[in-house]
Order: structure tokens, then C-alpha cells, then sequence
């Protein structure tokens, strides 16, 4: 790109834009994607982070940012583009002026409202910036999740804001879509003839999407008391995730033509209510365990809360029901203090429907891709082989590792930087209708309403753990098993 644009984020100095959207920004200026002439305006709420904003970012650009990545000359550079201004998001004052005569001084600009404040405020600052005309045809907007706590607030976020933006300039933004492994799985996907000629249930046994985390609430336990995993996860990241798997070739790589292939999923999603909830569902809440030995507390501890029935772990058992998927069980996962911080993609394939090998050779492990986007991003390919140390014949499971880090020098994965470039451009392929949306809570919500009529509490794990035994017991009564990082391949007779 190289027209200039600006892009405002209110919540300029809240812990989303320090920790994330400053430094992605950073990394286009480095690697000449910011245009000269282009501004990053940040409306802060107080007249001291407005003060302290350059010494601040440098601090926080000097700890976010990779050991080689931060340079004293380069940010004397960026921060010239740096525009700190005091106002609120959510009341008219003075600040809403100043934001007025610096933008429209420059009317055939495209302008990014970047929205990093908490969604109860969505709909009166886009009202706000409606009053001092500053929004125009070239205005888009950027929206975090959560969009609401349900599909009835979700629908009334998402109507306020349509009062003053169209569809076309409204991005809803899900970081796991702008990461490049993300990416890669479409072209795996539909430049390769080897994979979409197994893409299906006739190869394909079942597949696991998983999300860990290894920290707790992080400072947010008032709105994670009210979500929950299901809500906060799942909801949004996990099905996305689900959908760019299961979708049919897109006729074209826009955005129209992938978002009728996502609805196509997300339509396809089979219904759980009352009973199925309970059959092909399971949730935890983490207590007191150990990570990197060191003893951490539990959810009720932290929450500083006596009670609480919050999930902070599910696990679903997710079918899609049409030609492609018939019958292909979907395993979602996703929870808080796990063993491991890792998001990856597991297509597990069929078993060969022989043996030749004699039993004396060895057991035989599944093939499996495997699509890793954090904390590394990669794609693996485990197959069968011959031991090659040994003169007999021997199996063992051989993987073909693609580490885009050892492949590609220069990599360097930020997907805040591709989705922030992507508005600017007016591209909103890797962003989320609002179709998606509400498609997305109507299938959600049963679920939720089903869990609390049970009254039924999350299962207990142990912090540092994989999660509660009962989401083991969810694939094992189909003869599956979670593929847990760092723990090798089950391997079975076939």
C-alpha cells in the first residue's frame, strides 16, 4: 500500500494497543508498510498518559518487541507518527474537537477506527463520531470481541454501530485469522492436490482445533466471570478456525466468496440441545496446581470470589452435517493454566485399510497433519517409515517439519499487523460478517442455556494439567485421544 491513511484507536493507551496494536504498527513502519505521511492517533482518557505516551510506548516497544526488533533510531522515526490525544470514547468533550480538526483537514484520507474499548461502549462512540462529522467514505471501522454475551446482545451491538457504518466498513476482528499459518492452510488446502483429494470423510477420521493458555484471568476476571470459555473462545476463535477447515473451495480468495463458503459451515453445524449437550460436551474450572514448578493459585482464588460455576475449560464434540463431513467428528478444545501454551490444527487420517507388515515390525500411527499458529507456526506431516537404523523392518513414525521461522529468514508472524494493514486497504477477507456472528451465537447459546438449567458445576483440574479427565473420556469412548504437544504419537494396532 501506498497511499497514507490514519488510524485512531480510542483505548490509545489501554493494555490491547501497548501490548499489541502499537507494536504491530511498528513492525509495518520497519518493514516500509506504514506510508510516510500516514498517523496513528491514540485518544487517551487521561491527561497524564497523554503527557508520559512516547516514554511509554518506547518501554513498552522495548519489552513487547523481539530481542533484534527494537531500534533507538527507528523509534525516533515512529513516533513522529505518534498523536496522542486526551478524549473520551464514551462522553462529548474537548477531545472530540481536536479529533475533528485533525481529520478533516484531510477529508480524501482513509481513516481506521480501531475500537480497543470494552463493547458497552461501542455503539456510543461510533454516535460520538457521527456528531462531529467524522465519518465518511473512506471511514472504517475495527471491532474487538466479544460482540455481546449472546446472540440478543450481540444483535443489538452490532445494530447500534449499523447506524452509522455500513456492513462494507465494519471489520470485526479475530487475530487467529490474520496469522500466516492461517493462511497457509487454504493454500495447503486448495493449491495441492495431494490434500484435497483426502479432504474428506472418506480419508479424514476426525480433527482437533485446540487453543491453551497457560495464564489465568489476567486482570480480567470481571468480564471472564461473566463469558466463560465458551463464550470468550469458542464462540468466536474456535469455530472461525472450524469453519476455514471444513469450507468448500471458494470460488475466488475474497471475501465474498469465503464467507459464503464459512456460512455454508457454520449452517452445516449440528444443533446440540438439552441431552446432547451433556453427551458431547464438557467443561472445568481449574484450582491450584503447578506451572514451571511453581505453585499457582485457582480460579475461586484468583476471582477472590467464595463461588463460582464459570468454565474456564471445554471441550465439545462438534459434527458438521453435509456431504463432505458426514459422520467426521470435530474436537474442540480450549482452557485456561494448561500444560502448555499452544493453538494447532490435528487432521487425523484413516487407518490403511491392510496390514502387509507382520506384527513383529511395529505398531502403526495414524497420519497426521499437523497446523501449529502458536507459540511457533508451522506444519507437520507425520508418517510411516521404515527405521533406517535397523537392518530389519522395522515401523516408526517419521514427520516432515515445515518451521516457517527456519524456512524463511525474515519471518516473523503479527497478525494485529496484517488485519490493521488489511482495513486500511479496504480488504476484509480475514475479518467477520455479521452473518457469521449471529450464526455463530445461535448455535452457542442452546449450549449455554442448557448448562445452566442442568445446574450442574464444571469439573475440577489441576492447574498445569491438560484439563479434566472427562474431556479425555469425550474421545475416548470413540477410541481417540487428545494430541497433546510435547507428548509424542500414540501409536495403535491396525
Amino acid at each position: 500500500m501506498t497511499d497514507p491513511f490514519d488510524i485512531v484507536i480510542f483505548g490509545g493507551a489501554g493494555d490491547l494497543a501497548l501490548r499489541k496494536l502499537i507494536p504491530a504498527l511498528y513492525r509495518a513502519f520497519r518493514e516500509g508498510k506504514l506510508p510516510l505521511g500516514s498517523r496513528i492517533v491514540a485518544c487517551c482518557l487521561e491527561t497524564e498518559d497523554v503527557k508520559n505516551y512516547i516514554q511509554t510506548i518506547t518501554l513498552t516497544l522495548e519489552e513487547h518487541l523481539g530481542d533484534d526488533e527494537f531500534c533507538s533510531d527507528a523509534m525516533k522515526q515512529f513516533k513522529t507518527f505518534l498523536l496522542p490525544i486526551e478524549l473520551n470514547a464514551a462522553e462529548k468533550d474537548d477531545g472530540w474537537q481536536v479529533l475533528h480538526e485533525l481529520l478533516t483537514a484531510e477529508l480524501d484520507k482513509v481513516t481506521v477506527f480501531y475500537l480497543a474499548i470494552p463493547p458497552t461502549i461501542f455503539g456510543s462512540c461510533c454516535q460520538l463520531m457521527s456528531e462531529a462529522n467524522l465519518i465518511s467514505a473512506n471511514s472504517r471501522v475495527v471491532v474487538e470481541k466479544p460482540l455481546g454475551y449472546d446472540a440478543v446482545s450481540a444483535n443489538e451491538i452490532n445494530d447500534k454501530i449499523a447506524e452509522y457504518f455500513d456492513e462494507d466498513s465494519i471489520y470485526r476482528i479475530d487475530h487467529y485469522l490474520g496469522k500466516e499459518t492461517v493462511q497457509n492452510l487454504m493454500a495447503l488446502r486448495f493449491t495441492n492436490l495431494i490434500f484435497e483429494q483426502l479432504w474428506d470423510a472418506k480419508s479424514i477420521d476426525h480433527v482437533q482445533i485446540s487453543i491453551s493458555e497457560t495464564v489465568g484471568l489476567e486482570g480480567r476476571a470481571g468480564f471472564y466471570n461473566e463469558a466463560g470459555a465458551l463464550r470468550d473462545m469458542v464462540q468466536n476463535h474456535l469455530i472461525q478456525l472450524l469453519c476455514l477447515v471444513a469450507m468448500e473451495s471458494p470460488h475466488k480468495v475474497n471475501a465474498n466468496s469465503i464467507r459464503t463458503e464459512k456460512l455454508k459451515v457454520l449452517e452445516a453445524l449440528r444443533p446440540m440441545k438439552g441431552q446432547d449437550v451433556e453427551k458431547h460436551t464438557v467443561r472445568g474450572q481449574y484450582v491450584a496446581g503447578s506451572y514451571n514448578n511453581k505453585l499457582v493459585p485457582g480460579y475461586i482464588e484468583e476471582l477472590n470470589s467464595p463461588d463460582s460455576s464459570t468454565e474456564t475449560f471445554v471441550a465439545l464434540r462438534v459434527f458438521i452435517d453435509n456431504w463432505r463431513w458426514a459422520r467426521v467428528p470435530f474436537y474442540l478444545r480450549t482452557g485456561k493454566r494448561m500444560k502448555e501454551r499452544c493453538a494447532e490444527i490435528v487432521i487425523q487420517f484413516k487407518d490403511v485399510s491392510h496390514r502387509v507388515y507382520d506384527e513383529s515390525a511395529g505398531p502403526l500411527a495414524p497420519n497426521r497433519l499437523i497446523i501449529r499458529l502458536q507459540p511457533e507456526e508451522l506444519i507437520q506431516l507425520t508418517l510411516m517409515s521404515k527405521d533406517l537404523e535397523t537392518l530389519g523392518m522395522q515401523l516408526q513414525p517419521a514427520t516432515l517439519n515445515l518451521n516457517f521461522s527456519d524456512t524463511y529468514t525474515q519471518f516473523r508472524s503479527d497478525a494485529y499487523k496484517r488485519l490493521m494493514l488489511d482495513a486500511a486497504k479496504g480488504n476484509s477477507s480475514l475479518f467477520i460478517h455479521r452473518d457469521e456472528v449471529d450464526l455463530a451465537w445461535a448455535w452457542v447459546d442452546p449450549i449455554i442455556e442448557a448448562w445452566q438449567q442442568s445446574n450442574g458445576e464444571p469439573h475440577l483440574y489441576r492447574a498445569g494439567t491438560w484439563g479434566p479427565d472427562e474431556s479425555n473420556e469425550l474421545l475416548e469412548d470413540d477410541g481417540r485421544y487428545w494430541f497433546n504437544t510435547g507428548e509424542g504419537v500414540e501409536t495403535h494396532q491396525s
